[in-house]
């Protein structure tokens, strides 16, 4: 069992990776249902919560069905970081995450997200103001280093844990790299393999099939598996390396009539959340996903998106059902 402060999670978790427009409540329901053991809001502005801004207070919705789930929280100024991992902490999360791996440019050439890993004592400290400010577990998700000359993760990962984070996340690239070439492993190993290190080590970066998962989890000896781009319209990915770890075996893709139920399931969580306006509109950006290599699908693709109503929708999705019932994606 890994265990996170008092969170006790499997054996193996999968952990549902932190990103901006993706990893809204909606879509945290439904890989929730489809085997998510834990899972991160969107990263929330530490700038924008002590304004108040609409958005980024937003972002602090969570629900019951959907924990254990950890806010996450990035930013540049150290004081700032540690009132706001305050204000986080009263809508009780079961922890709190920060960010100092996001490699966007408004985000890095900012000072926050992947820039802190140019000024490691600027990361500790900035850690132990959200320790102190908080009565949570603390976990932090990073790169590699800042460039190929500087893979500093390991040092990062001493200095952390010293200082009291309960678990570290680590993609496999450095901020340089942003998401090209392939993620490396190698340094995420050499974690798991320090004697020093206590805290569970989770890995993130081109996991993207049960074999996959299965093949880095016995080569890398990670704790467990944080997946990012690989579950957007794919949710059930979760349930699907569950099954094979645990078999040795592929589960059966989704049928059309799964695949449209998930998808209607998480327009339903968008309504719910955002309202009949917001939350169709919301969901537009999904629809590509969920129906991903479907011949001739573009006709359907366009109703979709200019579709205004449940009904309107899920008249659409009815038809996508019977006219595909025999494709997969």
């Amino acid at each position: 069992m890994v265990k996170i402060g008092n969170i006790e999670l499997s054996d193996f978790p999968l952990l549902l990776a932190p990103m901006e427009d993706v990893s809204d409540p909606p879509f945290r329901a439904v890989c929730k249902e489809n085997g998510a053991d834990l899972m991160y809001t969107e990263f929330v502005s530490s700038e924008g919560l002590i304004r108040d801004a609409a958005k980024s207070v937003q972002k602090l919705d969570i629900f019951e069905y959907e924990r254990p789930v950890g806010i996450q929280l990035f930013g540049s100024d150290v004081e700032t970081m540690g009132s706001c991992a305050e204000i986080a902490s009263r809508v009780n999360p079961d922890l709190i995450d920060i960010n100092y791996g996001c490699p966007v440019k408004n985000v890095a050439c900012r000072g926050a997200g992947a820039a802190l890993l140019q000024d490691v004592p600027k990361m500790v400290r900035m850690t132990e103001a959200v320790i102190k400010s908080t009565h949570l577990p603390v976990t932090v998700k990073t790169r590699l280093g800042w460039d190929e000359s500087t893979k500093n993760v390991q040092e990062v990962a001493e200095r952390l844990q010293d200082i009291g984070i309960q678990a570290l996340s680590v993609h496999g690239r450095t901020r340089v790299q942003m998401y090209k070439g392939d993620a490396d492993w190698s340094l995420i190993a050499r974690i798991k393999e320090n004697s020093r290190i206590t805290i569970p080590i989770f890995g993130n970066g081109d996991v993207d099939s049960p074999e996959k998962a299965v093949e880095y989890k016995n080569r890398f000896g990670v704790d467990g598996i944080m997946i990012g781009r690989a579950t957007i319209g794919n949710p059930w990915i979760f349930n699907e390396i569950k099954h094979f770890v645990k078999t040795g075996e592929r589960l059966a893709p989704p049928t059309m009539e799964q695949r449209v139920d998930v998808c209607k399931r998480h327009l339903e969580f968008s309504i719910r959340w955002k309202g009949p306006v917001a939350g169709v509109f919301e969901m537009r950006r999904h629809y590509t996903n969920y129906f991903k290599g479907l011949d001739h699908f573009k006709p359907y693709r366009m109703r979709l998106v200019e579709a205004m109503t449940w009904d309107e929708l899920n008249f659409v999705l009815k038809e996508i059902t019977n006219d595909y019932s025999e494709a997969v994606c």
